[in-house]
């Protein structure tokens, strides 16, 4: 009984190494430039990062979802790089858990720019409103809530989003207090409640 407690013990450290290493790897990854190739993440990059010190100075996260069916994100993302200020995010993310990257970090698109939502009904609003906005805030699109605006994401679309969170908050240095659902900053789809659930995995994962 002694050696295989010993034995289960050792391979309890042997794999905890591997996820302190691959999270001080995310942490190097997120601040480099060019298209580095994320561990985890099926990353399309239709826009190559830059000097992170020369980006944008980006203090929020808004999680947005789009009533676009399967396969719509790679024609959004496609379509923001072409005209990057238009409304619309700086990444989208298909159903699939495919991310793509649409515009330069340094350019502003236009979403959630109301940040006018001032009646706590999801979180407390005082620091948000109208301070949460497209001009300061990263937006992610999450595709694929067609023709049911109430279906949430995919295993997939999670699963890149634990990721990605990981990479926009080390990149930005945004703390997780500031990820936001587009509906907790900004009038939207009473029919539902628009990037919540993803907004508040955010959060309950930690850092």
């Amino acid at each position: 009984m002694n050696l295989r407690r010993l034995a289960i013990a050792l391979c309890a450290i042997a794999f905890a190494v591997p996820a302190s290493a691959q999270t001080s790897d995310l942490a190097a990854i997120a601040r480099s430039s060019g298209t580095p190739d994320i561990p985890g993440l099926k990353m399309v990059w239709l826009a190559p990062w830059g000097d992170a010190a020369k980006a944008h100075p980006w203090r929020n996260i808004i999680v947005h979802q789009t009533e676009g069916p399967a396969g719509s994100a790679r024609g959004g993302a496609q379509a923001q790089s072409k005209n990057p200020t238009r409304r619309g995010v700086m990444v989208w993310v298909e159903t699939d858990g495919t991310v793509y990257w649409a515009v330069a970090e340094n350019l502003v698109p236009t979403h959630g720019d109301g940040g006018n939502r001032n009646d706590n009904k999801y979180i407390d609003n005082r620091p948000t409103f109208r301070q949460v906005v497209g001009s300061n805030s990263v937006g992610v699109e999450f595709a694929g809530n067609f023709p049911d605006v109430t279906q949430g994401p995919t295993e997939a679309q999670v699963a890149a989003w634990r990721i990605l969170v990981k990479v926009l908050r080390a990149r930005y240095g945004i703390p997780l207090t500031r990820v936001y659902a587009h509906n907790w900053i900004d009038y939207k789809d009473a029919r539902y409640c628009e990037g919540c659930a993803l907004a508040k995995l955010a959060r309950e994962w930690g850092e």
